[in-house]
């Protein structure tokens, strides 16, 4: 989970030692041995040695992309040096009639980013003549799927930090969060990255239950450019899951409220009174 939230990888990392799963972080693995029916997966961590006995082992370090055997390069498609598929912003690849999208074109490989550029590739192939679009990856979701789930879409913290911004974080903890205390699920929270003194969204992050549901708001308000005064605005039912965003944009008017205007207002109800 590098790419995700350091604090959401690290509940994610809690509650897989909490359901007795030994994690081996930056460790690398260096061979297999077995003598009889004893399987030991030998791994390096520094200058530490750790033997991890297995039934069987489940790699997933990836995926690339089956172009071969497909006869791209006699029609004369081109291939990127990773083997997939080279195209343009507009999906045609370097033969004119032929578009390509998912992930053998890359650079996302998500099912729901194939499905985005598929409509791009289709319209672009029906109307070449007349209007082309280039596909829009500027804001992208996506969700890990552990217990609890991690969405993220936008900004990190840290790649805000990478890229020198200027910002703030917003959080909403689920313990605070009705349906969370009535399903017995307050393990997570909702995140926010903002300009300083801005309500503009430039990334969220969710853990929790539903957190893949839940995303869907942040990324159409990034989308549109919705702040977080929309959606504090926006009436959300109760008691919902999605509440928990609605309370992080409330967290964040807290923090920002004009104080200067909150002590006028003050002096001038008591003078009412």
């Amino acid at each position: 989970m590098i790419k995700d939230d350091t604090e959401a990888a690290g509940v994610v990392h809690q509650s897989l030692e909490d359901d007795g799963v030994k994690v081996l972080a930056n460790h690398k693995a260096v061979e297999i041995t077995a003598a009889g029916n004893q399987k030991q997966l030998i791994c390096e961590s520094g200058n530490e040695t750790v033997a991890v006995g297995f039934d069987e082992i489940l790699v997933a370090v990836g995926r690339r992309a089956n172009t071969e055997n497909l006869g791209l390069e006699a029609v004369g498609v081109e291939l990127n040096k990773n083997g997939t598929i080279k195209t343009d912003e507009r999906l045609f690849t370097t033969v004119p009639s032929i578009l390509a999208c998912g992930d053998v074109t890359g650079p996302y490989q998500f099912t729901h980013t194939a499905s985005h550029q598929a409509w791009y590739a289709s319209v672009n192939g029906l109307f070449d003549k007349f209007k082309t679009f280039k596909v829009d990856y500027s804001v992208i979701p996506w969700v890990t799927y552990t217990q609890p789930e991690v969405a993220q879409v936008g900004l990190t913290q840290a790649m805000a930090t990478e890229q020198g911004l200027d910002f703030e974080t917003t959080r909403y903890d689920f313990s605070g969060l009705d349906r969370a205390l009535t399903e017995t699920a307050t393990n997570g929270f909702v995140k926010v990255i903002t300009p300083r003194d801005k309500d503009a969204i430039l990334g969220a992050t969710i853990v929790g239950e539903h957190a893949g549901e839940m995303i869907t708001e942040f990324t159409l308000s990034m989308k549109h450019g919705l702040g977080l005064n929309k959606l504090l605005g926006t009436i959300h039912p109760y008691p919902t899951w999605m509440e928990a965003n609605k309370f992080a944009a409330g967290n964040w008017k807290r923090e920002h409220a004009p104080q200067w205007a909150l002590n006028a207002l003050e002096k001038f109800h008591r003078w009412r009174l």
